[in-house]
C-alpha cells in the first residue's frame, strides 16, 4: 500500500506540473518568428502597378484625353442666345418718329458635319410687320440654318479636331503601356542585380569565415612548430584581403538596395527591400520553340507600344490629309436666317436667304497642306516598317540571350564543380603538409570566382527572360492600374 500511495503522489505532482510546462512550450512556439517570405519579381511588378509615381503620372494621360474630348465637343454644344435690337427713325416727309425692334430668344447649335441651325421665338417691339411664321401678339417663330455643300461638308476644322480628340484616349493607353513596359524591364534588371549582389555578399562572407578558421589552425600549428611563422602572416594577409572584398560586396549590395527602392514606393516614399527576403534563382525553364517565337513575333507587332503609337500617328495624319483635300474644294454655302438688320424693320420682321460661291484661284495654302500631309503619310509608312523589323530583331535578340545565358549557366556550374574538387584536394594536401597556404588560398579564390560567375550567369539568364517579355510586348497586354483623377471644375488636385 505504501508503494501504491507513493506512485499516486508522484503522478499527481506530474499532472500538476504538466499544464504550466505545456503553456511555456506554446509560448516558445508563438514567440519564434517565422522566416520572411522571399521577394519575387511578380511582387515587385505588382508593387510598381500599385504605387509607382511614374505609372501614376502616365495614368493621368487618361484624364488629359478626357479633357481634350470635352474641349473638342465644346465646339458643338448648344448656346442660348437672347438678343434685343431697337432702331429709332423718322418717317420720310414727316416729323413722326418710330421705335421698332425685337427681342430674340433662341438656341444655336452646330453639328460635326458642318450644318449650323437655330430655333426660337421673336417678340416684336413697336409697330412692326411680321410676314412669316407669326404667332400673333407680335410674336414670331424664328428658324435658321447654314449648310456647306462643298468645302466644309462632313470634313471641317471642328470635326477634324473632334476626331483627333477621339484618338487621345488610345494614345494615352499607348503611353501608359510604354511607361509600364520600360519600368518593368528596368525593375527586372535591377531586381536580379540586387539578388546577385546579395549572393556575392554571402559568397564572400563564407570565404572570409574559411580564411579566419584557417588562420586559427595555422597559428596553432605554428606554435607547435609544425609550420613556419611566415605561413601565419600569409594566412592573416588572406583574411584581411577577403575582409576588404567582403566590405566591398556589402557596399555593392547596399547600393543595389537603394536602386531597388526606386521601384518600391509606399506612401509616396521609396522603400528599400529587406536582405532577408532575397530569393534563390529559379531553375532554368525550357527554351521557347520556333513556333512559339514565330507566334510571339506576330503578336508583338500589334502589342508593342511603339507599333501602336505609329498607327495612331498615321490615323491623325489621315485626318489632316482629308481636311487638306477638303480645303481644295470651292465653298458653296446655303444660308437661311431671320432678318436682323435694324434698318430693315420698317419693311417687316422677315427672313433672308442666300447662296455664296467662293472659288480660290491659286490654292497655294491648301496644296501646301496636302503635300505636307502626304509626305508625313509616306514617312509614317517607312517608320511602321522599321518598327516592325525592330520588333522582330528585339525578339530574336532576346531568344539569343536566353540560349547563351542557359549555356553559360551549365558551363559555370561545371566550372564550379571542378574548382570545388581542386579546392578540396588542395586542402587535403595541406593537411598532409604537401603544399602551402598560398596554394590553398589560390584554390579557394578560384572557387569563389567560379561561384560568382555562376551567380552572374543565373542573373543574366533571368534578365534575358525579362527581355523576352519586353520584346514580345507581353507586359503591354495586361491592363495597368491607373489612379483616377477628378477632372471636375473646382476639384482638388489631391483627390
Amino acid at each position: 500500500m505504501k508503494n501504491y500511495a507513493w506512485v499516486l503522489l508522484i503522478a499527481a505532482c506530474a499532472l500538476c506540473g504538466l499544464p504550466e510546462g505545456s503553456a511555456g512550450a506554446e509560448d516558445t512556439v508563438k514567440s519564434k518568428a517565422l522566416p520572411p517570405i522571399p521577394l519575387s519579381l511578380n511582387e515587385v511588378l505588382a508593387w510598381i502597378d500599385r504605387s509607382h509615381p511614374l505609372l501614376k503620372g502616365a495614368g493621368t494621360e487618361k484624364v488629359s484625353a478626357r479633357g481634350k474630348m470635352l474641349k473638342a465637343l465644346g465646339a458643338f454644344e448648344p448656346v442660348l442666345v437672347n438678343d434685343t435690337e431697337i432702331e429709332r427713325f423718322i418717317d420720310k416727309g414727316t416729323t413722326k418718329t418710330q421705335s421698332v425692334g425685337f427681342n430674340d430668344t433662341l438656341i444655336e447649335a452646330r453639328t460635326p458635319w458642318g450644318f449650323r441651325g437655330s430655333a426660337g421665338f421673336r417678340q416684336a417691339i413697336g409697330d412692326a410687320k411680321i410676314p412669316d411664321l407669326s404667332l400673333g401678339n407680335g410674336q414670331q417663330v424664328i428658324l435658321g440654318g447654314f449648310l456647306p455643300l462643298l468645302k466644309g461638308l462632313m470634313i471641317n476644322p471642328e470635326n477634324a479636331e473632334l476626331q483627333r480628340s477621339e484618338l487621345a484616349d488610345p494614345r494615352a493607353e499607348v503611353k501608359i503601356s510604354q511607361t509600364r513596359q520600360d519600368l518593368f524591364l528596368a525593375a527586372a534588371s535591377q531586381f536580379w542585380d540586387w539578388v546577385s549582389a546579395a549572393k556575392f555578399v554571402d559568397v564572400q562572407r563564407r570565404a572570409l569565415g574559411v580564411a579566419e578558421e584557417r588562420l586559427r589552425q595555422v597559428e596553432g600549428r605554428a606554435k607547435a612548430g609544425a609550420v613556419a611563422p611566415l605561413d601565419v602572416v600569409e594566412a592573416g594577409q588572406e583574411v584581411q584581403r577577403r575582409r576588404e572584398v567582403a566590405i566591398t560586396a556589402q557596399r555593392a549590395v547596399e547600393q543595389e538596395q537603394y536602386k531597388m527602392s526606386m521601384f518600391l514606393w509606399e506612401n509616396q516614399t521609396p522603400t528599400a527591400p529587406q536582405l532577408e527576403r532575397v530569393p534563390d534563382f529559379p531553375p532554368p525553364a525550357a527554351l521557347p520553340t520556333a513556333d512559339i517565337v514565330k507566334a510571339d513575333k506576330l503578336q508583338a507587332k500589334s502589342d508593342r507600344p511603339e507599333i501602336r503609337e505609329v498607327d495612331i500617328e498615321a490615323k491623325v495624319n489621315n485626318i489632316d490629309l482629308e481636311l487638306a483635300k477638303n480645303n481644295l474644294l470651292p465653298s458653296l454655302d446655303l444660308e437661311a436666317a431671320p432678318a436682323r438688320a435694324p434698318e430693315k424693320f420698317v419693311l417687316g420682321l422677315g427672313y433672308r436667304f442666300g447662296a455664296e460661291l467662293r472659288i480660290p484661284i491659286l490654292q497655294r495654302r491648301s496644296r501646301g497642306e496636302v503635300m505636307e500631309a502626304q509626305a508625313q503619310a509616306d514617312r509614317l509608312v517607312l517608320v511602321q516598317k522599321y518598327r516592325e523589323q525592330q520588333v522582330v530583331v528585339d525578339v530574336d535578340n532576346a531568344v539569343s540571350a536566353i540560349e547563351r545565358a542557359k549555356e553559360r549557366v551549365a558551363a559555370a556550374a561545371e566550372s564550379l564543380r571542378m574548382a570545388k574538387t581542386l579546392e578540396e584536394g588542395e586542402r587535403f594536401r595541406f593537411s598532409l603538409g604537401a603544399t602551402s597556404v598560398l596554394f590553398v588560398n589560390l584554390r579557394e579564390r578560384n572557387s569563389v570566382d567560379s561561384e560568382m560567375q555562376l551567380v552572374r550567369a543565373k542573373a543574366d539568364y533571368q534578365k534575358s527572360l525579362a527581355l523576352y517579355q519586353w520584346a514580345t510586348g507581353s507586359w503591354a497586354r495586361s491592363q495597368p492600374s491607373a489612379v483616377p483623377v477628378n477632372y471636375r471644375v473646382g476639384a482638388s488636385f489631391s483627390k
